[in-house]
């Protein structure tokens, strides 16, 4: 009987390199893939490089990925997703231009890394597709569903909320079953030279992790002063661009009150950064729009479930109301909270979770 066959994307990081290994370990027909996105960091020395990690999809990260498939003697082919990068980056300025908070990372793994990833899979005759994501796909009722990691802190089911429900049957994430460190044995074990490379935290495409910049070259319109005013009106002071600002933020301001302020709400129309009190700050109600159901949508009209409205929120109890479109499908939900909610901010999303499996989630449209 032949091996099943695995495309597994390999970004040049520990996780996705033990996805790697563990897959090979299993018994399945490994190919390494890196995805170009010709996204360049500063270079340095390649131990620097390695140890020092300051974004993702670098050269010196394409060639930490290339190395650990010949570590392990497995195919590894390099694809160019330049073009597709360049569209969301579109999408990360439009929305800043629409005064919401834009979430990259959750569009690329629906665009390219379950999107054209899975649709290069097909084509090539390969069975499925696999990441280094913190996240498991379990049987439930003869159906995938997706679930939280078992290591909480780095749990990222919430990032892959928008991938199609049937592809949850073509896709692999081997490392969501164990903690960190965990993983970091593992590619010890394997012999494999990023067993302890950093982290990746900023977007990839934002150099040094200055986004403003990459907003004032793309769309120099939206550096222009307004108003800043509190709840009630009142002028505060003015600002030099809404993009600098984010629903909920308290430090950077540039206003003293004399008692903490938050960004309440941003309005592109006026280009004004509205100000409150921490109560202001806290809503009880969301409006999420191009709902994607990892389950069947239920028809009862609403259901109680966990909803989490940003990576580093664990959730908060509510009811949520699917709400049908002109075509009758549910692409849009109401979310009543529980309990108050800090800094929802449109242009996020509202992921819907029963325990640990993932129900669906949405982009957050309006917030009450």
């Amino acid at each position: 009987m032949a091996k099943k066959e695995v495309l597994v994307a390999m970004s040049g990081g520990v996780d996705s390199s033990v996805a790697a290994g563990l897959l090979q370990q299993e018994g399945y027909e490994v190919t390494g893939v890196f995805m170009c996105l010709g996204v360049g960091q500063k270079e340095g020395t390649a131990q620097e490089q390695s140890r020092s990690h300051p974004g993702c999809c670098s050269p010196q990260d394409a060639r930490d990925a290339q190395a650990v498939a010949a570590r392990l003697g497995i195919r590894f082919h390099v694809l160019d997703f330049r073009k597709e990068l360049e569209e969301i980056v579109a999408y990360f300025v439009s929305e800043y231009l629409q005064a919401r908070t834009p979430n990259p990372c959750i569009v690329c793994n629906t665009r390219l890394k379950f999107g054209k990833l899975l649709d290069y899979a097909r084509i090539s005759g390969i069975d499925f597709v696999a990441t280094g994501h913190y996240a498991q796909i379990k049987e439930v009722n003869g159906q995938n569903r997706l679930f939280r990691g078992v290591d909480g802190n780095k749990d990222q089911s919430y990032a892959l909320f928008g991938m199609a429900r049937e592809n949850l049957e073509k896709v692999l994430l081997p490392v969501g079953q164990y903690r960190k460190a965990q993983v970091r044995e593992w590619a010890a074990q394997m012999d494999l030279s990023v067993h302890d490379k950093g982290e990746s935290q900023e977007i990839c495409f934002v150099a040094d992790d200055d986004y403003a910049r990459l907003i004032a070259e793309r769309a120099p319109q939206m550096c222009r002063p307004g108003k800043v005013i509190d709840t009630s009106g009142k002028v505060l002071g003015e600002h030099e661009g809404i993009y600098k600002y984010t629903v909920g933020q308290r430090r950077g301001l540039g206003i003293a009150l004399g008692e903490p302020a938050y960004v309440v709400r941003l309005d592109a129309q006026t280009n004004t950064v509205v100000l409150g009190k921490s109560e202001a700050v806290m809503g009880w109600r969301l409006l999420a729009t191009q709902v994607n159901w990892l389950v069947e949508p239920p028809s009862k009209g609403k259901f109680e479930a966990l909803v989490q409205i940003r990576y580093n929120h664990r959730g908060t109890p509510a009811v949520v109301m699917p709400k049908a479109d002109e075509s009758g499908n549910f692409t849009m939900a109401r979310v009543e909270f529980a309990e108050p909610v800090k800094a929802i901010a449109p242009g996020q999303a509202a992921v819907f979770y029963d325990g640990d499996m993932v129900i669906g989630g949405g982009w957050i449209d309006s917030a009450s």
